[in-house]
């Protein structure tokens, strides 16, 4: 069985059900509030055990009863939770997300006890990294953690999966040094690269722009579009599975977490994982919510069926 480990956030995710998104100064009604879990780390995480590695997920929760809720929830889909550690004084991280019918959403972040993820913290499970096949990190938690976490994995020949969300415009040159594969969405990739995107030339562009930036392995998520490849053995874009969206809100993490599943070590198969994991983000937003929305891999198999 594949091992990976996630490090990153666990947020409570609080949904206003809207028609549409308010106009500056105007106030409307939210059809239905709903919660449950979320966060960039935990739903990566939660697509990574559900495509079928064991995944241990390093993360920090607040003290309150939003942190035994988010373990359960995490707990209940897979995900080794040993690595989740409480934080006296801190609330969990909330997410606070305004979602239309036509399934777009537009989310505000309060990180909570997220930012209080320490070196110290990744150093104490060092034990985890030597049986890792793979480690995956985002930007909602402190990125000199991230950076330790990718360095333990480097000096052990494990490959490191960033995900380069929420965007920063420069990327510390330690940590792109230290990144395999980086898996921005076209507005993130926009962001770092200073390259719009308007058509598919354009996602070779800001894919040969990573590629200088000393990242050899590129993945852009590109909405329903697809996904653009590029590495030494593939470049192109993999068509996106056309369903009718509900809710994209984890759409990105579940493609993540299975692309990171499907991996070879060599990456020889990105492509057929690249698939997997697009069919699966194809599942996951004609459902509600974040977590809940996220397919099993038997879900997904048969749907490739």
């Amino acid at each position: 069985m594949k091992k990976i480990i996630v490090i990153g956030s666990s947020n409570v995710d609080t949904t206003l059900h809207v028609k549409d998104f308010p106009q500056a100064g105007e106030t409307i009604n939210a059809s239905k509030v709903t919660v449950a879990g979320g966060g960039k780390g935990a739903n990566q995480a939660i697509a990574a055990a559900k495509s079928g590695a064991e995944t241990n997920f390093i993360s920090r929760v607040g003290d309150d009863n939003f942190a035994d809720f988010l373990i359960g929830e995490l707990t209940k889909y897979g995900v080794k939770t040993n690595c989740v550690m409480k934080t006296t004084g801190q609330s969990t991280g909330q997410a606070y997300i305004t979602l239309n019918e036509a399934g777009q959403n537009d989310i505000i972040i309060d990180h909570g006890a997220n930012y209080s993820l320490t070196v110290d913290d990744i150093e104490e499970q060092s034990r985890l990294f030597g049986e890792a096949d793979c480690v995956i990190a985002q930007f909602e938690t402190p990125i000199e953690s991230t950076i330790a976490a990718f360095k333990l994995a480097k000096k052990l020949n494990t490959l490191t999966i960033l995900n380069p969300a929420p965007a920063i415009k420069e990327i510390p040159q330690e940590l792109l040094q230290l990144t395999d594969m980086i898996v921005p969405n076209e507005t993130e990739c926009e962001l770092i690269t200073g390259i719009k995107i308007n058509e598919e030339a354009d996602l070779a562009k800001n894919a040969q722009k990573l590629h200088e930036l000393g990242i050899k392995n590129v993945v852009i998520t590109y909405g329903d579009k697809g996904a653009y490849l590029s590495t030494d053995q593939v470049e192109k874009l993999i068509p996106a599975f056309k369903v009718k969206a509900v809710d994209t809100t984890a759409a990105g993490d579940t493609f993540i977490g299975f692309l990171a599943g499907g991996l070879k070590a060599d990456l020889a198969n990105i492509e057929q994982a690249a698939i997997l994991a697009s069919r699966a983000s194809s599942l996951a937003v004609q459902k509600l919510g974040a977590q809940p929305s996220i397919p099993s891999i038997s879900e997904v198999k048969e749907a490739m069926r």
